[in-house]
């Protein structure tokens, strides 16, 4: 059987983090099974019947945030909201077989059903007043709503392919309502018939499903239709245990990407929320397809762990191809740099990239540290770089080496390294003394990659340009 997975996102928001890992496990599942099984797809639905709330928006958001993570659906996304015809259809269908019925209880019937319900200390369920009620007895001016006849004895079982075999007795769910009196059908009607028209055969989501689940299990059987396998996943909760919130990153995915994060990184992370093979800990997206189970989903929920997150950002910027960090961090300071970018800077960021991406943890953080090889000169000092320089004896220095390094030839990290420990040698300094006057005059701040790196990646000309500027400006 070839296996077809959906997820079926909300319009009102931003894509959040636990949205982005239920749609990354339904793509791993479909993929896994496409390329190991008997094949799979994985299908995109937006469920915008809300039409209060949903947004276009929230709609290009929900595309944004799955393209940039990698996570492509086939064929079309589908819009819930174009298929309400067939909704109706399929009630009007249910209510010809005897299976569904009208309602026609007050807003205040209503209102004393759950209130009579809490005076006795019992979940407020609908008592069932018009399931067998001739509708000739309607009072005038209600507009009915549609309710499922569900089995009112024995129990509702499901064999969940996280959670496992879970049951309820069907005396513990009421009629649910199908089709609102304005005659727009719920949202536990449409995902049923979605998913059944969709051809989905499983259905993997929170775990604040599963109560809907039974429901829709019962609407499954009286239409006579195949019920998808369901695997609830267990929520993502924060540090603390606490369910997750904004305090603790529950942010949209484009805000990890504005902050930097790469959506490998990214994908990495939501993949071991829950789901583990053996102790790997850094898995590519070509092995998660392989490995990818539902059998290895945790039952208890993930917590999220930013500074884990940020860590594991920083390892997959090391392994990254440098020329497309230099593409994104020239992006970057083209945003960011007033005055536009020195015409050298995209060969600097080439020759300089790999001391560079060992120290960032995000894009961000290497953006601004690659900032001193794409600033015009003079180049601006931070408040450190000036204190630094602020000293009689260590300008004094700093010319000295001005004069020795202009004769350098080749200009090489092995030769610019041997001028400079000669010279400290012979002023009796550590190396130290004299190489952060140096990263002070030709970067503008007091941290950077090896700073003989750097002045074999600004060449002679440059460097020597910096410690003028430097010497005048200081």
């Amino acid at each position: 059987m070839a296996v077809v997975t959906r997820f079926a996102p909300s319009p009102t928001g931003f894509l959040h983090i636990g949205g982005a890992r239920t749609a990354l496990y339904n793509w791993l599942f479909a993929r896994h099974h496409r390329d190991y099984g008997d094949g799979g797809r994985f299908l995109l639905r937006i469920e915008d019947t809300d039409r209060k709330r949903s947004t276009q928006e929230a709609v290009d958001a929900i595309y944004e945030g799955l393209k940039w993570l990698g996570l492509d659906w086939d064929g079309d996304a589908v819009s819930q909201f174009t298929r309400v015809e067939r909704h109706r259809d399929v009630v009007q269908s249910l209510l010809a077989e005897g299976k569904a019925y009208k309602c026609f209880c007050t807003p205040e019937e209503l209102a004393e059903m759950r209130e009579q319900a809490r005076a006795e200390g019992r979940q407020a369920r609908y008592d069932g007043r018009w399931r067998d009620r001739d509708p000739a007895d309607a009072p005038p001016g209600i507009d009915p709503v549609i309710r499922l006849k569900a089995p009112t004895s024995g129990e509702t079982a499901i064999g969940d392919l996280v959670q496992g075999d879970v049951t309820v007795n069907n005396d513990q769910l009421d009629d649910m309502v199908l089709m609102r009196g304005d005659g727009t059908p719920t949202y536990m009607l449409a995902v049923v018939v979605d998913d059944h028209d969709m051809g989905v055969t499983h259905v993997i989501r929170g775990d604040d499903h599963l109560t809907n689940a039974f429901r829709q299990t019962q609407l499954f059987r009286a239409m006579e239709w195949d019920t998808p396998l369901f695997a609830h996943i267990p929520l993502i909760h924060g540090p603390d245990g606490a369910k997750m919130s904004k305090r603790h990153g529950a942010l949209g995915v484009e805000a990890y990407r504005d902050q930097g994060f790469l959506p490998e990184a990214l994908r990495n992370y939501l993949l071991r929320l829950g789901w583990s093979h053996g102790d790997e800990e850094l898995i590519a997206t070509e092995q998660a397809i392989q490995w990818f189970g539902l059998d290895a989903v945790g039952r208890s929920p993930a917590r999220f762990d930013f500074a884990k997150l940020t860590s594991l950002n920083g390892t997959y910027i090391r392994q990254t191809d440098n020329a497309r960090l230099v593409d994104l961090v020239e992006s970057g300071l083209r945003d960011t740099l007033d005055g536009g970018l020195a015409e050298e800077t995209h060969s600097r960021l080439n020759k300089g990239m790999d001391g560079l991406k060992e120290r960032a943890k995000n894009i961000l953080e290497l953006t601004d540290n690659s900032s001193f090889y794409a600033k015009k000169r003079p180049i601006d000092l931070n408040e450190q770089a000036r204190n630094t320089l602020n000293d009689t004896d260590v300008r004094r220095r700093l010319g000295e080496l001005r004069t020795l390094l202009a004769g350098t030839d080749p200009w090489t990290v092995s030769a610019i390294e041997e001028k400079v420990r000669a010279f400290a040698d012979q002023n009796g300094l550590k190396l130290g003394k004299v190489a952060q006057p140096i990263r002070a005059a030709v970067t503008g701040t007091n941290v950077s990659p090896g700073i003989f790196d750097v002045l074999e990646v600004l060449g002679r000309d440059e460097t020597l340009g910096r410690f003028d500027d430097a010497l005048i400006v200081a």
